[in-house]
């Protein structure tokens, strides 16, 4: 995590470089170390350095590595002339480089040329299945295309290799939900929650699932966890007293009802 006085040392530097005081390089190189994301400013001063042969000259061996931030950078800015540029570049002097091969696939979704970057993201799996970023990649494609079940199917797939990704289960029951798939969205926030029990966060989150799905058990199961979020947080989590009023009155109601059934059926029988 970037601390206050590290990025108030890289804003201090960016004006110094946008008042024309030197200090590109050292500003890229600390914006790759503390991975800020201000792909504008890296794609100004990147591409004036790799412009200026001398300068370039002058890096070394991290000139490639400079070739790599301002590629992302252009990506992100949607320079996709120059990042494609860059790209090839850094193809020519890394043949078959895998992260020259994660560039290509970025660039190819960045285009909206979805199964040519699907193909080569699994080609990139074939030689290393263990690759989570690019295992992401393919979750981001069929979201991108709004195909939420075949993201399903790739986050499902890739929680068989990495089942401690917190973010994954969250973004899992996160797809589920906006289907209405309220069982499967339940069984995400119960991983989260045996991995992660201090959590108010999904204590709450299951709770509302729970109470969704409905039924006496589920909203007394939805109550203690409700009940958990309170503790968790002091008391102080508001939707979380909420939701414990609103099981309480819901129960009320399913009980009330089911009392009255309990009771007409015995009067029937007294008959």
């Amino acid at each position: 995590m970037v601390t206050r006085t590290e990025e108030d040392r890289a804003d201090k530097l960016e004006t110094q470089v946008e008042n024309g005081g030197g200090g590109a390089w050292e500003y890229l190189c600390l914006v790759r170390k503390l991975k800020l994301r201000r792909p504008d400013k890296v794609l100004k001063y990147g591409v004036s350095i790799l412009d200026d042969i001398k300068k370039r000259s002058s890096l070394g061996s991290e000139e490639w590595t400079l070739y790599e931030q301002v590629a992302v950078a252009a990506l992100d800015c949607h320079r996709l002339d120059l990042a494609k540029e860059y790209i090839t570049v850094l193809g020519r002097k890394f043949p078959g480089s895998k992260r020259v091969g994660e560039l290509e696939g970025l660039w190819l979704e960045a285009k909206g040329i979805w199964t040519e970057a699907e193909k080569a993201y699994d080609s990139l799996l074939e030689d290393n299945q263990f690759d989570q970023v690019i295992h992401k990649r393919r979750v981001a494609i069929a979201k991108a295309q709004g195909n939420l079940l075949k993201a399903i199917e790739w986050l499902n797939k890739y929680l068989e290799i990495f089942m401690s990704d917190h973010d994954a289960w969250r973004e899992l029951a996160e797809i589920y939900l906006s289907l209405q798939m309220y069982k499967q969205a339940a069984f995400c926030y119960e991983e989260l929650i045996l991995s992660l029990p201090t959590v108010p966060l999904y204590h709450l989150a299951y709770a509302d699932v729970l109470y969704t799905i409905g039924g006496l058990e589920n909203l007394h199961s939805a109550k203690k966890y409700y009940a958990a979020a309170i503790e968790l947080t002091g008391g102080k989590n508001v939707r979380a007293l909420f939701g414990v009023c609103m099981c309480t009155s819901a129960i009320g109601q399913l009980t009330k009802g089911r009392n009255k059934e309990e009771k007409d059926s015995l009067e029937l029988h007294s008959l």
